[in-house]
């Protein structure tokens, strides 16, 4: 499991067994440090013969209303960089649009199905920003791009770059601690959503010892 900070990997471990089955690492805000942090575990497991099967980015998010509400729990079936692109006078173009790059890593689908199943999550597009939507404009650009999408965090994009480079399956999963859209701190409820991804990760915990990727 990889999560942006401490908080959040203690959120993710007290939900796990204490058996050590599933390690959890904070490796920092952003896709940037996500992706260099990811790497650096992955490929330090890969070099002492323990390398990992599956790799998946946790932590609270914001949720686009009415779709995902406070404290509930999104899947992400699809993890897209919604702002690795270019502005132009139309409007803002993906990086795939220009010819180069990929802005989007799908999850195995049967995991996301069994992963939603255990705990009651939506699934839908989570989305990765290097900048946190703080306006109703800003938000609505974003769901008119991607109008699957369900929330926003700052990591998966980086953490699916660093799984994919070793071949490694991903998956995401955000509990919603705030909505997309106008900042307003009065109105987050961190506190829930740490608390969701603690019950989330034991209803996951089955689901994850059993997961194979080549079922």
């Amino acid at each position: 499991m990889a999560t942006a900070v401490p908080a959040e990997r203690d959120a993710v471990a007290s939900g796990l067994p204490a058996s050590g089955v599933v390690d959890v690492v904070a490796v920092g805000v952003g896709p940037a440090a996500a992706a260099a942090g990811t790497a650096r575990v992955l490929a330090t497991a890969a070099a002492a013969g323990t390398p990992y099967e599956l790799v998946v980015s946790a932590g609270i998010g914001g949720g686009f209303p009415p779709h995902a509400p406070l404290g509930s729990l999104v899947v992400a079936d699809a993890v897209t960089a919604a702002d690795l692109g270019a502005e132009t006078p139309d409007g803002f173009v993906p990086v795939t649009a220009l010819g180069f790059g990929r802005v989007t890593h799908e999850p195995p689908a049967a995991l996301v199905r069994e992963l939603a199943a255990a705990s009651g999550a939506a699934t839908g597009t989570v989305l990765t920003v290097s900048t946190v939507t703080g306006s109703a404009g800003s938000a609505a650009a974003l769901r008119a791009r991607h109008p699957r999408a369900l929330a926003e965090a700052m990591e998966g994009f980086g953490v699916a770059e660093a799984a994919a480079a070793l071949g490694i399956p991903v998956a995401e999963v955000r509990a919603v601690s705030n909505a997309v859209g106008p900042r307003d701190r009065a109105a987050w409820r961190i506190a829930d959503a740490l608390a969701a991804l603690t019950e989330a990760f034991g209803k996951f915990t089955p689901v994850l010892e059993s997961w194979n990727r080549h079922d």
